[in-house]
């Protein structure tokens, strides 16, 4: 694998349009990637979390790598999340994220049997990072979600001798000083993106560069200003925005999290991606008009993003 750039700026965990009924639908991507790439960010998280990848078909997902592999570009990263409780089916989708352009494949562990120590985990990661083997590996570390909580500086240490293309880690996890144990490792070798959306100052601190995180959908401009202020040495102003994103993420929480309420506020920045699959349960008309009145309170309609026509 040849050495690639780390990932800096923001990334977008994009959605999954989906129509009513429940199908996966790719209309509205063409306009979806132009909407990200207009208003600042650096490239596309396809089918993690946010992408309710783990309730597609391994041919849904593949039928919206394809969708997206056409805007990925020099400036816009195309990063594939492959993940799935089988190696073997994580593996075909490596491969063919390979085959369509991605510039780096990422795979959380698997959800059903954990492994329980970091070799184990190298040992999957291992066999799924090899079908692609020209792309870097990044570990998505999301132990809320996956159940899989192991530490991720052993997991860097053991993966580093067994994993020719470990890149680095998509961690979404509030362990700061194990995120800066793996920033630290081997004099910064690997590529730490934080995950939190809530919390990208405090990574900003410890020496964070990407960002991997589902409001930067629909507000992205209130965290490239936390940046821009944190690089100018403006903490103040950097904590301000952040407060901004504490607030804005309270309101995710109470309806549901950030893929049933983050959906919800794609629609309201004008890119509509439908529901969601079960077994989330999607707002009613009233919880939708509740979230807009507290979405409103805490002016997050002056900082949502625009679609540009």
């Amino acid at each position: 694998m040849k050495k690639k750039s780390k990932v800096e700026g923001l990334i977008a965990p994009v959605f999954t349009p989906m129509k009513d009924n429940g199908d996966i639908t790719t209309e509205i991507i063409p306009r979806y990637a132009e909407y990200l790439k207009s208003n600042g960010l650096n490239g596309v998280f396809v089918s993690g979390s946010s992408g309710e990848g783990m309730l597609l078909t391994t041919k849904e997902r593949k039928i919206i790598t394809e969708a997206w592999a056409p805007y990925a570009s020099e400036g816009f990263k195309f990063i594939v999340h492959v993940g799935s409780t089988s190696y073997r089916q994580a593996q075909e989708l490596a491969a063919h994220a390979m085959d369509n352009g991605a510039w780096a494949i990422s795979c959380m562990g698997p959800a059903f049997l954990q492994p329980k120590t970091a070799r184990e985990l190298v040992e999957f990661c291992g066999q799924v990072a090899s079908a692609a083997p020209n792309l870097p590996f990044y570990y998505y570390h999301i132990p809320m979600r996956s159940g899989v909580n192991i530490s991720m500086l052993e997991f860097l240490m053991e993966g580093k001798k067994a994993i020719p293309n470990l890149a680095g880690i998509k961690f979404t996890d509030s362990n700061f000083m194990e995120m800066q144990q793996c920033i630290a490792l081997d004099n910064g070798k690997f590529d730490i993106t934080h995950g939190p959306d809530e919390t990208l100052l405090c990574g900003l601190s410890i020496g964070i560069k990407g960002a991997i995180g589902t409001s930067y959908n629909f507000i992205p401009g209130l965290y490239l200003e936390l940046i821009e202020a944190f690089k100018n040495g403006d903490i103040e102003k950097a904590r301000v925005q952040q407060q901004k994103s504490v607030k804005i993420t309270e309101i995710i929480i109470k309806y549901r999290g950030g893929i049933v309420a983050g959906k919800a506020m794609m629609k309201m920045a004008g890119i509509d991606c439908g529901p969601c699959r079960p077994p989330l349960k999607n707002l009613s008309s009233s919880e939708h008009r509740e979230m807009e009145k507290d979405l409103s309170e805490v002016g997050f309609f002056n900082l949502i993003a625009s679609v540009k026509n």
